[in-house]
């Protein structure tokens, strides 16, 4: 099946800003509340990993949707890990 490269660019972009604003409530909350309870340790840093080599296999590729997502994805997941740390 031929995909216009265009519609792919469209699709990932989308895929990706939706995937990387869902880390954004959970921010905006523990910013909020300063609880981070339920928030495990352990799986932000399972996350950021993946994250970070998806970011880095979107570098091999050269693709920007996956490379943008990614990237935005680690710095949220950075930033919930220094809260998580901060809050303890």
């Amino acid at each position: 099946m031929k995909v216009c490269m265009g519609f792919a660019l469209l699709l990932g972009l989308i895929a990706g800003f939706l995937t990387t604003i869902a880390y954004v409530p959970e921010v905006i909350k523990v910013f909020n509340t300063k609880d981070t309870k339920g928030i495990s340790l352990l799986w932000l840093f399972t996350l950021l990993t993946g994250a970070l080599l998806w970011f880095y296999y979107g570098v091999l590729i050269s693709s920007i949707p996956v490379i943008s997502a990614n990237g935005v994805s680690a710095l949220l997941i950075m930033l919930l890990i220094i809260l998580k740390i901060k809050y303890k």
